[in-house]
């Protein structure tokens, strides 16, 4: 009897205890259009757990609702009316009363109608995917992707062509997830139509292998995917364009452009044509991939997962002169074929080739002045290049899945390219006080032919158990270059200002060059629980090097180059061979992934200097550690830090002890005695999207440390003006970088609002006459973006970056520092729907400095006006390019203790007449 009463007194308090912290939770149902209040609406509350029910009630008249005896905790506030959109979200009840105020929800109505219009969300985040609805984005008729993309917030297209998401350069542009004329990101986005895309895709794309096993290596490219719409994958569609100069006196300018596209469910069958004299055929002239590298240095580096591949370093040679289409003039034709197909889902090819040829040609004229100590040399040169080359490039990918559990994929390329160059330059070089030092004329003729082939073969197999894999990959790569060069230069040195003597040189020089790679790699990983796991692999790569260069002098006596130059000429071997074993820990959950790891490779220097007899032999233990961590710490924000410590080996060109003397007053020496640098890369990334807002933002934070950073070392007689530069491993090199961006909309206005800052600080480590330099170089700026448009009205955009600039050197207490601002506009107004005119405007200000004591400023203005006919399928348009005749080359830059003012030859003001037809089948139109 006492236990029952005690049980009955104790029930009785604890109901009285639970009663007293019981919550009432009140608030108001409102409509966001029309501010009414909304009655008749289900008011709930879900668990956060399970989401199940926990209490409900309806909105009055008046939208007041109330939940009352709520217990404390977390919950899921959920509002339902037939007219209105369903409305969640997380809210936590603590205090006795909690009023929510204001409860605002959407009528259906108005987001059926902006369904209607934009075909979905503007933009909308999946996992780490920013996807943007293409025709929430208005484009003028006929527009292509790349257009598209310049609309888009966040993602930014320069002049170049070159395409910047999220403040990181993107790499890859796919199509339907599927390579668009190989690596090639300007084919699709220039060529490409605007109105085919349904939504432009935006991720950081994995490793294959990343993808295949599961877990993030980290070894991660900025790509865009076009996902056309299901009526544009069948038919076909294309573009005739041609444009020609008005009057003769404008240098007969023309352009032709012609693309052709058959799709077909998987099947994807792409040609194109273009042809032009203006530099604006519609590629991006800076893409080294499509041109066949212009002034290519191959060499051996080791990437971040130590792999052995072949780069271009520019270091040591200078037989075929820079190429920067930016500036200069050239004629150019590119013609390319993709075909893509994939049957059963089983089976996927890919082949595209490509051709390309130029004939261009430059006048620049350069000042450049080195501080050395208490004095400067001053350099004047004035340059003269002609260049007519081309390549011929082919791409294959064959994939199969076996079965279920085993795929294959085959990949081969093969390029071929040559190129023919004469340059000829005039240089002078003086003192402080403008006393001559030295003068040279120089006549080089160049003629060069290289071949590049590679291969590779990966093999995956899934296991039974999940995230057990295995795969092995095999690559060979094959360069080859071989060279003929002519060269004429007379030297004179000058002794307080006289002649003191001469140096003429007359001599032919043939290069052979061939590096080849193979290499191996196995990995294999085993799941060590529901959430970790385990990657080991094993890699084995064998690289081989011989370099032959060889210089003879012309005799008059026997009217040939038949005297061998010993001092410039060296045959050179190198045989390296890496063993690679590694192994990495891996963590995968919804909101948190980490892995880290390291790899060991164990590598084998064997250098033969075979003129010199010399035999350089050595082995060196490299360390790569990784490790990334990724936080989704709530939807569409997401934290992510990434570190990679890797290994470089020189280059070929860097350790072969071989002079070159193209440039008599500036040679270059390799150096056998280098070592492999170490860098430690850090990366720290935030992005994040609100929807409600329509606010994206992302930060970005790079640093990069180098040890043993191959730098150079020069050495100038400050008496004849002549430098020697020698690599050399230095200790030192730091960079910091910071980018981030901020991109809203002002509703109320249909305004866009972008603001993008950037901070970075480089430390550079060299030597300057036998003592070990820095050089710090601050770069911080600002751009503000602003766009407006109204759907077959007008387009307009305003754009603002300013930048800071600021250089020090440890050899001169000298501050170089200047600002420069760039203020842009861009519009279009479109009359009658048929009508349209579309202007940009470029107004640069490049600040004065203590060396340069003139502002630079110019203006670039650009103009077209068309109509378009029969539903925009033909265009008539008249363009005008650089109105104000103000486009110049000129260049400024600070690096270690040389500051340098370039000046190039640019194609200036042109007006051109054109005509466009844009064809496409007449397919069915999309259900709506």
């Amino acid at each position: 009897m006492h236990k029952l009463s005690a049980m009955l007194i104790s029930m009785f308090f604890l109901s009285i205890l639970s009663f007293s912290q019981n919550i009432t939770v009140t608030g108001n149902l409102k409509d966001t259009t029309e501010k009414k209040p909304v009655k008749n609406a289900v008011v709930a509350l879900l668990t956060v757990k399970d989401s199940i029910l926990y209490k409900f009630t309806r909105s009055n008249t008046d939208g007041d609702f109330i939940l009352k005896d709520v217990k404390p905790g977390n919950y899921i506030l959920m509002t339902t009316h037939p007219f209105y959109a369903d409305l969640l979200d997380n809210i936590e009840l603590k205090d006795a009363e909690t009023k929510l105020g204001n409860v605002s929800v959407t009528s259906k109505s108005k987001l059926l109608q902006e369904v209607i219009v934009k075909t979905g969300s503007a933009i909308k985040i999946k996992g780490d995917t920013t996807i943007y609805t293409a025709d929430s984005f208005k484009v003028s008729a006929n527009a292509n992707v790349e257009e598209l993309l310049k609309k888009l917030p966040g993602i930014q297209v320069d002049k170049n062509g070159e395409i910047k998401a999220m403040g990181q350069k993107v790499e890859k542009v796919l199509v339907d997830g599927e390579e668009f004329f190989g690596d090639d990101p300007g084919m699709a986005v220039k060529n490409l139509r605007a109105d085919a895309v349904k939504e432009v895709q935006v991720f950081d794309k994995k490793s294959e292998q990343a993808e295949f096993t599961g877990i993030d290596d980290g070894n991660t490219k900025k790509t865009i995917n076009l996902k056309l719409k299901d009526d544009k994958k069948h038919g076909y569609f294309g573009k005739i364009d041609a444009a020609g100069g008005l009057l003769d006196t404008l240098d007969n300018r023309h352009n032709t452009n012609l693309l052709f596209s058959t799709f077909k469910g998987k099947r994807k069958l792409t040609a194109f044509l273009l042809n032009g004299n203006t530099g604006q055929d519609g590629l991006s002239w800076q893409d080294n991939e499509k041109f066949g590298g212009e002034n290519e240095n191959f060499s051996m580096n080791m990437d971040d997962d130590g792999n052995v591949n072949f780069n271009w370093t520019g270091g040591g040679s200078d037989d075929e002169p820079y190429v920067n289409t930016e500036n200069g003039f050239i004629k150019n034709t590119n013609a390319g074929v993709q075909y893509s197909n994939k049957w059963n889902d089983k089976q996927t090819f890919n082949f595209s080739p490509k051709y390309n040829n130029q004939i261009y040609t430059n006048a620049n004229g350069m000042f450049r002045q080195t501080q050395i100590g208490g004095t400067a040399l001053n350099e004047n040169t004035s340059t003269i290049t002609n260049v007519n080359r081309y390549n011929f490039k082919t791409n294959a990918t064959y994939e199969v899945k076996l079965d279920s559990n085993n795929t294959i994929k085959f990949t081969g390329r093969a390029n071929f390219y040559h190129t023919e160059s004469e340059e000829s330059r005039h240089g002078t070089t003086s003192g402080t006080t403008g006393v001559l030092k030295n003068l040279t004329d120089r006549y080089l003729q160049s003629t060069s032919d290289k071949a590049s082939y590679s291969g590779n073969i990966l093999f995956k197999h899934k296991f039974k158990k999940a995230r057990r894999t295995a795969s092995l990959n095999t690559d060979w790569n094959l360069l080859n270059n071989e060279g003929d060069s002519y060269l004429r230069s007379h030297n004179e040195f000058y002794d307080n200002g006289s002649l003191d003597s001469t140096k003429d040189i007359n001599q032919f020089k043939q290069s052979d060059k061939t590096t080849q790679n193979i290499s191996a790699n196995l990995i294999y990983t085993e799941p060590l629980s529901k959430k970790y796991s385990l990657e080991i692999s094993h890699q084995v790569s064998l690289n081989k090097g011989v370099n032959d260069q060889i210089t003879y002098d012309y005799s008059a006596l026997t009217g040939k180059f038949d005297k061998l130059v010993d001092t410039l000429s060296n045959q050179f071997e190198q045989s390296i061979t890496v063993n690679r074993p590694s192994a990495r820990i891996s963590f995968n959950d919804k909101k948190i992934k980490y892995n880290f790891g390291s790899g060991f490779a164990f590598t084998h220097f064997n250098l033969l200097d075979k003129s010199f007899g010399k035999d350089y032999e050595r082995n060196y233990t490299n360390f790569f550690p990784s490790a990334n961590f990724t936080y989704n710490y709530k939807s569409n924000h997401s934290l992510r830090f990434n570190y990679n410590g890797n290994t470089s080996q020189p280059s070929l060109n860097q350790l072969q002890p071989l002079r070159n003397n193209n440039d008599f007053f500036n040679q270059y020496v390799g150096n056998p005695d280098l070592k492999p640098s170490f860098t430690n890369s850090f990366r720290l990334s935030h992005n994040s999207y609100n929807f409600l807002k329509e606010m994206s933002t992302y930060q970005s934070v790079n640093i990069r440390m180098v040890q043993n950073s191959i730098s150079n070392s020069r050495v100038t007689d400050t008496i004849t003006g002549k430098t020697t530069t020698r690599p050399e491993n230095l200790n030192g090199n730091i960079s910091v970088n910071f980018y981030g961006g901020t991109w809203f909309k002002l509703k109320k206005m249909k305004l866009q609002v972008g603001f993008n800052p950037n901070v970075s600080f480089n430390k550079y480590a060299n030597r300057i006459q036998n003592k070990k330099s820095f050089s710090n170089n601050l770069n911080t700026g600002i751009s503000v973006y602003l766009s407006k448009s109204k759907d077959k009205s007008y387009d307009l955009s305003i754009n603002n970056q300013f930048s800071y600039n600021r250089s020090t050197t440890t050899q001169n207490s000298t501050v170089k520092q200047f600002n420069t601002n760039n203020l842009g506009f861009y519009g279009t107004v479109y009359y009658k729907k048929t009508w349209s005119i579309t202007t940009d405007y470029s107004f640069f200000v490049r600040q004065k400095t203590i060396d340069f004591q003139d502002n630079l400023t110019n203006q670039l203005w650009n103009a077209r006006l068309q109509k378009t006919f029969k539903k925009d399928e033909f265009t008539v348009y008249v363009l005008i390019r650089d109105i104000l005749n103000q486009n110049i080359g000129i260049n400024r830059s600070f690096y270690e203790n040389t500051l340098t003012e370039e000046r190039n030859d640019r194609l200036k003001r042109y007006a051109m007449i054109g005509f466009t037809w844009n064809f496409k089948n007449k397919a069915a139109t999309a259900k709506q």
